[in-house]
């Protein structure tokens, strides 16, 4: 097979690359779900009244509170109209982290400016408080205990989104979660865009490359990947999230370029000025210092991926400290019954193109890799699967084990380090994805699982279409209440024994 000539950009991303970012002034790009606005809201709101009970506390206890009569003594020291004023101060709190738009967008600000607006937002919500414990002539309350509520909240508050700002940044640096940007126009405007999102550091976004509208100015650049004729193709090679639109383009060109985009689920943005009476009504969002318009934008659900994730992580904790010890033997009959290590780690491919290291316990000889073209003519599966039933490579614990599905269970230290989920498409090999087809790229689009729907569909289907449809109808079609289905079949499918 012929490897089509966009396939050579799809390259292994690495994890020193330093991210370029982008910032938007409005929700729109950065919108929080209404899950993850309500995570939000709750945790200020136990924030400012875990703040103002300790305020109290301090204020009001005679002595520290030991086991004995410890009931009667938190009415003595919190009685209920003073945790009545606190329930009011931390409602106030929320109310004026929305006034400034602390739950507006996700990452829309540097982190200084962020923890202005926390400051802004309690300090707020204190004199608020004091207002009205004057009006209300209230005793119970003391305006010390006030200022030390707020002192508590603001820090509770501002440590939390430090640590949630700095682990963001970490996934960013590692990887996970960034946006992939491709800019058409490599000109003034689309060079100072790019310089922009290189000089944000705090959000995620990945500058991939140039596409210009003359073809003879590729070889001029070496950033240009291409032309804005093959500007899709491209953006799918390069798991690319959105296109910008940076030099005037006829509209018949943008139009094109939405409408299929559109079908592979990319964004597309221009540089406002560009394209008069294309984008009327739309509203400008800033990326940065620069003002674009979206023409295309694709819904992402990101409250319930967030929810994925810590179904993911709580998931693979609760199974590790089950499985601890079968894992220990599992590992013990592996080091018995062959040479070699306990652990086999392969190179994959994971979301948007990134290689990672896939844990499984080993179920064949230590030299099987190195027998596979070998044993090529013996391929059960067509297209670029290789499976063979009865492989000779596969030692006797190993049958076992992949018949029961039991040589995957290291693979929940992968989801724990956020490199593969319970759910998902299986992790390709690069020498699989270099023959992927344009469309059949769309299944990395998400995170890698530990079970799919193929596997609990199709699983002894030899059928690579199948394979690849049943993926990428999980992409297309993809909900929690999914992945709930596809792991409680999962548990069938893993009793019946039909690993091979």
């Amino acid at each position: 097979m012929t490897i089509p000539e966009y396939l050579e950009h799809v390259v292994v991303q690495d994890r020193s690359h330093v991210r370029s970012n982008a910032v938007s002034r409005k929700a729109g790009l950065f919108a929080r779900s209404g899950t993850t606005v309500s995570i939000w809201v709750m945790l200020d709101l136990l924030s400012a009244l875990l703040g103002g009970l300790f305020a109290l506390y301090l204020r009001l206890a005679p002595t520290p509170m030991g086991p004995s009569g410890w009931p009667h003594r938190m009415v003595n020291v919190f009685p209920p109209i003073s945790i009545g004023y606190m329930v009011l101060f931390s409602l106030f709190v929320v109310l004026f982290a929305q006034v400034y738009g602390l739950y507006r967008t996700q990452e829309v600000r540097s982190g200084l400016n962020e923890q202005r607006l926390t400051v802004q937002a309690v300090l707020t919500a204190g004199l608020l408080l004091c207002g009205t414990l004057y009006v209300a002539h209230g005793i119970a309350v003391s305006r010390i205990a006030v200022a030390l509520a707020m002192l508590f909240t603001m820090g509770l508050m501002m440590a939390r989104r430090m640590l949630w700002r700095k682990l963001r940044e970490r996934r960013f640096r590692l990887g996970y979660e960034t946006r992939n940007v491709l800019i058409v126009g490599d000109g003034r405007v689309g060079q100072a865009l790019r310089n922009h999102l290189i000089s944000l550091r705090y959000l995620g976004f990945r500058f991939k490359g140039f596409v210009t509208q003359d073809p003879g100015g590729e070889a001029s650049n070496p950033q240009v990947v291409g032309s804005v004729r093959n500007c899709v193709a491209l953006a799918r090679a390069l798991f690319v999230d959105e296109i910008y639109f940076s030099t005037p383009s006829d509209r018949e060109t943008v139009l094109a370029v939405v409408a299929e985009a559109r079908a592979n689920g990319i964004e597309v943005r221009v540089i406002p000025d560009l394209y008069d009476g294309l984008a009327w009504n739309t509203p400008v969002e800033f990326i940065g210092q620069f003002p674009t318009i979206p023409l295309h934008r694709r819904d992402f659900p990101r409250g319930a991926f967030v929810l994925k994730r810590l179904m993911d992580v709580a998931v693979c904790v609760l199974l590790g400290v089950l499985f601890a010890l079968p894992m220990l033997l599992v590992a013990l009959l592996i080091r018995l019954d062959s040479k070699g290590p306990v652990f086999y780690r392969a190179q994959r491919i994971g979301m948007k193109g990134r290689v990672f290291e896939c844990v499984k316990f080993r179920t064949m000889v230590d030299a099987a890799d190195r027998m596979r073209l070998e044993l090529a003519h013996m391929n059960e599966r067509d297209g670029v699967l290789f499976k063979i039933r009865k492989d000779p490579r596969i030692t006797r614990v190993g049958a076992w084990l992949r018949k029961y599905s039991i040589d995957e269970l290291p693979q929940m230290w992968n989801v724990l380090n956020g490199e593969m989920s319970l759910v998902g498409p299986r992790p390709p090999l690069a020498s699989e994805v270099q023959r992927y087809g344009l469309d059949q790229l769309r299944r990395l689009d998400v995170m890698p699982g530990m079970t799919g729907l193929w596997q609990v569909e199709a699983r002894q289907d030899p059928s690579f279409d199948s394979y690849i449809s049943l993926d990428t109808a999980y992409v297309e079609n993809w909900s929690l209440m999914l992945d709930l289905r596809i792991l409680a079949r999962t548990v069938g499918v893993v009793l019946e024994g039909t690993g091979s």
